[in-house]
């Protein structure tokens, strides 16, 4: 048996075990992908945000239809007489997992750290000049100028303990891209709802109820979060009743474990899209035979691979119906997001040849496409077709495809020609599409641009949506950008996924539309 899935069946085995003893309030969880660290600002990935969540806490939360939420802070506004600083009140009793008080040091500490070198994400407060502490319960950010969203930019950014982070060396984020580690990347002390008990990256952690944490006790007082790339073994898993919730559910097993008594699933549009990326440049691309120039780099064969890309097949065949097809790179949960810009072309193979022959590659090329294959719903599967499309029209692709922990170095190192990526969106507003997918790669913007898109003129425009006080202005703003993306084909959007969590009878975990659930969340029967 392969290493990896022996630890699988072991960690597996001893979920069985535990089954006897583990009560009601002892939740298994299973998802396809771990998170890539526990360091709290190494990476802006979904997977990692979510069992931070269990952990750590921001200043402010979202509720799953957007509203923003009290946390950490339980107030915040625009300081009277200047609107170029926003006053956060923290609340106040809240303790670290280790005892320390939280108060307003930890909040300038923490966010000084995510704002730094290896942090993704710094992108985020790249508008903040400085952050003070006005008192043990009140901090000041003040901004480059009026930014009237600027709360929406922290519901994934946590809060750590600075006494605790000084003890342990961690001023210097993780530099994750060079696989580079700290205390923090296994170790924790946050204020949220779990404590860490143990961690096996890539098979299992354990979490345990903090009986001092500030909110309302959870019903789920144990969490075991396994990590089962395996689609049918995890699904196997829940049936055997080895795990209570799985998320990543294969579209092709809704309808079977909807219909099996025991089971339930629950279904719901997420607020995330999945989109091919390409190489902008003149430079010639590490993996073709084109050695004199890069065919992406021309328009013409952007617009060709968008003519026979069929978002309606991959939703119809890959994706079950589970998906949402999509002419832009923004869901229709964020800001800026219209029904003009969701359209997108009908596949149109003849045209798509003609095209390539006139941008001088009537005989197509050849290049590698990137892919995770335990990331998105049917990842792999999703570029199996693609691939399948291209070679239509001559581009003849060949399919690398690894574990999310695998793919995201590459991706960030921009070293991929060819890949497939999603992108959520918690802001729920363009810029944060802008800022890190779009705008040019610097030290504070492009993080994800891994294709090295350029555009110095609309870079201004994406920097200036950052402190816009003028609501209609920045709303005209932002559609002035997405019709350049759109028209550049910057990204290549395919769909927006549909989520889905099956779990066991007399369980219930609402779909989250960032899929970032919450076992504080869970009720039971």
């Amino acid at each position: 048996m392969h290493t990896s899935l022996t630890r699988i069946a072991a960690a597996l085995v001893a979920s069985t075990m535990l089954a006897g003893v583990a009560n009601a309030e002892t939740i298994r969880w299973a998802r396809s992908s771990d998170a890539l660290t526990l360091d709290p600002h190494s990476q802006n990935q979904g997977n990692t945000h979510t069992l931070a969540h269990h952990i750590y806490e921001t200043l402010v939360g979202r509720d799953n239809d957007g509203t923003l939420t009290p946390r950490l802070a339980t107030e915040w506004a625009l300081k009277e007489g200047d609107d170029t600083v926003w006053v956060f009140k923290l609340r106040e009793g809240v303790k670290f997992h280790n005892g320390n008080d939280f108060t307003a040091e930890d909040v300038v500490y923490s966010i000084e750290r995510a704002k730094s070198e290896f942090s993704n994400m710094k992108q985020l407060h790249s508008v903040v000049e400085g952050v003070t502490a006005v008192d043990d319960y009140t901090v000041e950010f003040q901004m480059a100028g009026p930014s009237l969203i600027y709360p929406n930019n922290l519901t994934n950014t946590f809060i750590m303990d600075k006494t605790w982070s000084d003890e342990n060396d961690l001023a210097v984020v993780q530099d994750f891209a060079s696989g580079a580690s700290n205390y923090s990347v296994l170790n924790t002390n946050g204020t949220g709802p779990y404590t860490l008990v143990s961690r096996e990256v890539d098979v299992k952690t354990v979490l345990a109820s903090n009986p001092e944490w500030w909110g309302e006790a959870p019903a789920v007082t144990g969490v075991e979060y396994l990590t089962i790339a395996d689609a049918q073994t995890r699904i196997s898993a829940l049936l055997s009743g080895e795990v209570d919730i799985v998320q990543d559910v294969p579209p092709q097993d809704i309808e079977r474990l909807s219909s099996t008594e025991g089971f339930k699933v629950e279904t719901g549009p997420e607020n995330r899209f999945i989109y091919f990326g390409y190489k902008f440049g003149d430079a010639p691309l590490k993996s073709s035979n084109i050695t004199d120039s890069n065919p992406f780099n021309n328009p013409l064969v952007r617009e060709a691979m968008e003519l026979v890309l069929d978002r309606d097949a991959i939703q119809k065949v890959v994706m079950r119906g589970q998906s949402i097809p999509t002419g832009i790179p923004n869901p229709p949960f964020v800001a800026g997001w219209t029904e003009e810009l969701d359209a997108y072309p009908a596949p149109d193979v003849e045209k798509a040849k003609a095209l390539m022959a006139e941008a001088g590659y009537p005989n197509g090329f050849t290049v590698t496409l990137d892919t995770p294959n335990n990331r998105y719903v049917n990842d792999e599967a999703i570029s199996t077709a693609y691939v399948g499309m291209l070679g239509q029209i001559g581009i003849q692709v060949t399919l690398a495809s690894r574990p999310v922990a695998e793919h995201s170095p590459i991706i960030l190192a921009n070293e991929s020609d060819f890949y497939l990526l999603g992108w959520g969106v918690p802001t729920f507003d363009s810029a944060y599409v802008f800022n890190d997918l779009v705008h040019s790669k610097t030290d504070t913007h492009g993080t994800y641009n891994v294709g090295l898109y350029t555009n110095p003129e609309l870079d201004a425009k994406i920097v200036s949506l950052g402190t816009e006080s003028d609501q209609a202005k920045r709303d005209a703003t932002v559609a002035e950008i997405w019709d350049t993306v759109k028209a550049d084909r910057v990204l290549l959007p395919v769909h927006n996924q549909v989520l889905a969590y099956a779990m066991r009878s007399g369980v219930t975990l609402p779909v989250q539309p960032e899929n970032q659930p919450n076992m504080t969340t869970v009720t039971f029967e």
